[in-house]
Parts: C-alpha cells; sequence; structure tokens
C-alpha cells in the first residue's frame, strides 16, 4: 500500500472532523476508518497537532524545517573548523 504524506493543513482539518464524530458517539476505530487513518496515526497527530489550527500547523511546519536547515549549517561550520583546526597543528 502507498504511504500518503498530509499537510499540516489536511492534519488539522482531519482531526477536527474526527472530533465532531467522535462528539457524535462514533468510536475510535470507526472514525479512523472513516479519515483513511490507522488509529496510531490519529493519536500521533493528535499528539503532535491537537489543538492547533491550520495556520499555526504550517507555521510549526516552516519552524521545524527553518531549524533542520540550521543545524545542517552548524554541523558543517563546526566539521570546517575542526579540518582548520587540524591543519594548523601540524598533526596530520
Amino acid at each position: 500500500m502507498a504511504r500518503k504524506r498530509h499537510s499540516a493543513e489536511e492534519i488539522v482539518n482531519k482531526l477536527r472532523q474526527a472530533e465532531v464524530e467522535l462528539s457524535k458517539g462514533s468510536s475510535i476505530a470507526s472514525v479512523c476508518k472513516l479519515l483513511g487513518v490507522t488509529e496510531q496515526t490519529y493519536y500521533r497527530w493528535r499528539k503532535e497537532y491537537g489543538g492547533l489550527k491550520a495556520d499555526q500547523a504550517k507555521k510549526l511546519k516552516e519552524l521545524e524545517k527553518e531549524n533542520a536547515r540550521l543545524k545542517r549549517l552548524l554541523a558543517d561550520a563546526e566539521l570546517d573548523k575542526a579540518i582548520l583546526k587540524e591543519a594548523a597543528s601540524g598533526n596530520y
């Protein structure tokens, strides 16, 4: 079965739909079937995106992406620094 990536906005909308269905008295299993996700996915989404609005979820994803980019830049800079330090000491 092919794996589908959902955008942050889609996840928030699906969680909102799930809340409506659950308030009507549906079970978690039937709500997950309606959304087309597993219960594990539903709980993971609820933990990560529970209580967020669509625009907040989008901003969260953008910040996570920026944070990952900055971490890579820092790792590259630290590597360059270590290489220069080793070359300057003459122990190569």
